[in-house]
């Protein structure tokens, strides 16, 4: 466990008390404590866990090169992504997209699924599985 931001309790007006939580249902019940002066803290712990779970590859290769075929890289893949590189860094999982150009989000500046990978070290190709990384017998 590791310590997060700043401890908020007490002596807010309602205005900066909602301003302060990530609903109006929270500042409700912060409002609600503090109103009857009860001391409390918000939001000061982070607790890491690790969700078990497994990943079945969509394609393995003699060589050991594992391709996941992608039309969305939405967030919680990327998760998963991460997460089993980070638990299983021998692997080489690399990503065939129909597009790496699309981005992340709808937001400005959003990454495209290339600078994704270029990010996070994983290779990818557009359309088609390049031949090197089936025609190899090494790791390319």
């Amino acid at each position: 466990m590791r310590q997060a931001k700043q401890s908020y309790h007490s002596k807010r007006t309602s205005t900066q008390t909602s301003s302060r939580y990530r609903s109006k249902f929270e500042a409700t019940v912060a409002k609600n404590l503090d109103d009857n002066k009860i001391k409390f803290s918000y939001e000061t712990l982070n607790i890491d866990y690790i969700l078990n779970s497994s990943y079945c590859p969509d394609i393995i290769f003699d060589n050991g090169i594992i391709c996941e075929i992608k039309g969305v890289l939405d967030k919680e893949t990327r998760r998963k992504h991460l997460a089993v590189k980070a638990q299983h860094p021998e692997l080489d999982i690399r990503f065939v997209f129909q597009n790496s150009k699309n981005k992340l989000t709808k937001a400005k500046g959003s990454l495209t699924y290339a600078k994704w990978c270029d990010r996070h070290g994983f290779l990818y190709a557009d359309k088609i599985i390049p031949p090197e990384w089936y025609d190899n017998p090494g790791k390319n």
